[in-house]
């Protein structure tokens, strides 16, 4: 049974994980409409039918794509957190830091979310959820911190982390600053008076 806001997943076997890689490099390096299921069982070494036993639709595909990105950076983002101890403004630092890192590692195309929205704005998509919940979600984050910096001005503060995180994101996808999460950084350390 599906939790409310939580997509369905599969179980994933060996011959899904194949899948799921493929799909996942592809999705990232080319987009997600420009790839189709062909492409990803050749890729995989696995028959369609194989594909559509275990996931169902291309669109499953997609959801586990992005929902294991978003566990994995949330698993990231949790290390980098409690690495920075309790202070409020350390931790919020410490979320353009993981960004920073992150990017480098994984998003050298942006952010897979904010890329995936440019092809699924479709609320009755399957992979809808995913994409804006990761974004509720990291507001929900910056609320949180932003209440232990300024309690009364939190909601503006969190906004404003919020779109200098994300203009970080997009600007460092498509390559427009030589460091978009330094100078993000910046300006936040500006807002917090650091």
């Amino acid at each position: 049974m599906e939790q409310e806001g939580k997509p369905r997943r599969v179980r994933l076997t060996p011959g899904a994980r194949r899948v799921l890689e493929a799909a996942e490099r592809l999705f990232y390096e080319h987009g997600i409409h420009a790839v189709g299921v062909d492409l990803i069982a050749a890729e995989a070494g696995v028959t369609k039918k194989t594909l559509y036993d275990r996931f169902g639709s291309k669109e499953q595909i997609v959801v586990e794509y992005l929902a294991g990105r978003d566990e994995r950076w949330r698993d990231l983002l949790a290390v980098r957190l409690e690495e920075a101890g309790e202070g409020a403004a350390a931790r919020i630092e410490a979320v353009f830091e993981a960004s920073r890192a992150w990017s480098e590692r994984y998003g050298a195309k942006g952010c897979s979310m904010i890329n995936a929205y440019a092809e699924i704005s479709d609320p009755d998509h399957p992979a809808y959820p995913v994409i804006t919940g990761q974004k509720r979600w990291m507001l929900d984050l910056f609320t949180g911190l932003a209440r232990e910096v300024d309690a009364a001005g939190a909601d503006r503060l969190a906004r404003t982390l919020m779109l200098l995180h994300e203009g970080a994101l997009v600007t460092h996808g498509v390559g427009v600053l030589p460091d978009s999460f330094g100078t993000a950084l910046d300006q936040v350390r500006d807002l917090l008076g650091r």
